[in-house]
């Protein structure tokens, strides 16, 4: 093995992945299955996270799903404990899962606020919580929350969404900076606009296409595929000394003015 393939070599490691299912976070479980890690899918969706798992076995991989409502601590025990049954151990847990929603503002209801707080917010602590606890008793794990970036500055008519990330943002750096002796590192990716079918439906007019790659360097969309270098990255030991950091993949986006 070359010394580049060692240092980013994730073989063999134990991947918990929240939302799964979804069309970032599967395109990353497919990755690291194909990278050789085994993968637990965790959604609350049981067709998209059983198709993403059926996937990555077909093509040799090692994958298992378990359905988990990311709002609920008793789920993600009951997970961890499917995954160490399995595995052992876990290594790296992606914190994927998510809910959006374009209401205007003065028409937001609270049911609506609170379950797009407790898909992000509550979900990525109850999966540090567990899983972090986990991470310690082995004494090295990597956490990666998915931030966005309307984490700051906020995007409009996303309005719930845009506090949940920057919610996620400031608990990523709170956490990272409690645990950095203890092994776990906790980082942020910071996804620009990869739109889905669900986003061009909902947020995406032409209007609002324009002013989105207007402010993209790039000039362009995001591939999900795009994403996994950074992932790779962060749960491999080539970012050993990496924690607290939100790590912006977005064509330019996140520095663009006038």
């Amino acid at each position: 093995m070359s010394s580049i393939d060692k240092l980013f070599d994730v073989r063999g490691r134990v991947v918990a992945i929240t939302g799964g299912g979804g069309l970032l976070c599967g395109t990353m479980a497919r990755a690291l299955g194909s990278m050789g890690c085994h993968v637990m899918i965790l959604d609350r969706t049981e067709e998209a996270a059983s198709q993403v798992t059926n996937d990555i076995q077909h093509n040799g991989g090692s994958a298992s799903y378990c359905a988990i409502d990311v709002t609920k601590k008793n789920d993600w025990q009951e997970a961890l404990k499917k995954i160490l049954d399995r595995y052992g151990r876990v290594d790296i847990l992606i914190n994927g899962a998510g809910i959006n929603a374009p209401t205007p503002l003065l028409e937001i209801r609270e049911a609506e606020w609170d379950a797009i707080l407790a898909v992000h917010v509550k979900g990525t602590l109850f999966g540090c919580q567990v899983f972090g606890g986990q991470m310690f008793k082995q004494g090295k794990g990597s956490i990666i929350n998915i931030s966005s970036a309307s984490s700051g500055p906020p995007l409009s008519k996303a309005f719930a969404y845009s506090v949940a990330k920057a919610g996620i943002k400031n608990l990523t750096q709170n956490i990272a900076r409690e645990w950095a002796t203890k092994g776990v590192r906790v980082n942020a990716l910071r996804p620009g606009f990869f739109p889905t079918e669900w986003n061009r439906k909902n947020f995406i007019t032409p209007e609002r296409g324009a002013a989105i790659l207007g402010h993209t360097p790039m000039g362009r969309y995001g591939e999900p595929e795009e994403l996994v270098g950074a992932v790779i990255w962060l749960a491999s030991d080539a970012a050993s000394f990496v924690t607290g950091a939100e790590i912006a993949v977005d064509g330019g986006f996140s520095c663009m003015t006038i």
